[in-house]
C-alpha cells in the first residue's frame, strides 16, 4: 500500500455537518460509480442505491424514521426531554444534508440454498457486499473533497423506510449515507492498536 493511500484512509472522517453548496451531478456520479465498482460475493452486486435530494423527502423520511425511534427509546425507559434532543438532532442533521444515499441489498442474483443455515450466510455475504460498496462511496466522496456519514438507521426501521419510498419487498433497506461539503473538520477518532486487534493464526504459535 503507497503512503498515499495509507494517508487517505487515516483522513477520511465521519462527517454530519455540511455547507449549503450544491454538489454536482459529476460528482454525484463518479461516487456512486466508486460503489458499482466494489468487490461482491459471486459478483451479484446486490447493492441498490436510492438517492434523495428533494428537502421534502429528507424531511419526510428523517421525521418517519424519528418516530420509530422515539417509540423504542420510549420504550427503553428514556426520559421525554433527552428523546426530544436526539430527535431534534437527528432531523436536523439528515434534513440539512445536502444528498441523502439510501443503500439497500436485494438477493435477486445471489445463490438460493433449501436449508435455513446457507440462506442465512449467503445473506450475510450480501450484507457484507453491501458493505464494501458503501466504503467505496465513502473513500470516493473524501476523493471529491467532500464530506460523508454512514448510518445504520433504516434497519432498526425498514419497514418504515420501505413504505415511505416505494421500495419493493424483495429489497431491505440497509444504510442511511449523507454527502456535503463539511462544514467543519472533526477530530480524528481514536483507534486500537494493533496489537490489541490482530493475532498470529494458532499454527505459527506449533511449528
Amino acid at each position: 500500500m503507497s503512503l498515499n493511500l495509507l494517508n487517505v484512509l487515516r483522513s477520511r472522517r465521519s462527517v454530519k455537518e455540511y455547507s449549503p453548496k450544491e454538489i454536482s451531478n459529476e460528482v454525484l456520479f463518479r461516487i456512486l460509480e466508486a460503489g458499482r465498482w466494489a468487490p461482491s460475493a459471486h459478483n451479484a452486486q446486490p447493492w441498490r442505491f436510492i438517492v434523495i435530494q428533494d428537502s421534502a423527502t429528507k424531511r419526510k423520511l428523517a421525521k418517519a424514521m424519528a418516530s420509530r425511534w422515539d417509540r423504542d427509546m420510549s420504550k427503553k425507559g428514556i426520559p421525554k426531554e433527552k428523546r426530544e434532543s436526539l430527535i431534534k438532532t437527528s432531523v436536523e442533521r439528515f434534513e440539512n444534508a445536502p444528498i441523502i444515499i439510501i443503500a439497500c441489498l436485494t438477493m435477486k442474483d445471489m445463490d438460493e440454498y433449501p436449508d435455513d443455515r446457507r440462506k442465512k450466510i449467503e445473506y450475510v455475504m450480501a450484507v457484507q457486499s453491501v458493505a464494501a460498496a458503501i466504503q467505496n462511496m465513502l473513500l470516493a466522496a473524501y476523493g471529491e473533497g467532500l464530506g460523508s456519514c454512514w448510518f445504520c438507521a433504516p434497519l432498526f426501521c425498514q419497514d418504515v423506510v420501505r413504505k415511505l419510498l416505494k421500495i419493493p419487498q424483495h429489497v431491505d433497506p440497509q444504510a442511511l449515507i449523507t454527502l456535503g461539503y463539511p462544514a467543519n473538520e472533526p477530530p480524528p477518532p481514536p483507534r486500537k492498536p494493533l496489537e490489541e486487534i490482530v493475532h498470529q493464526s494458532h499454527w505459527r504459535h506449533t511449528a
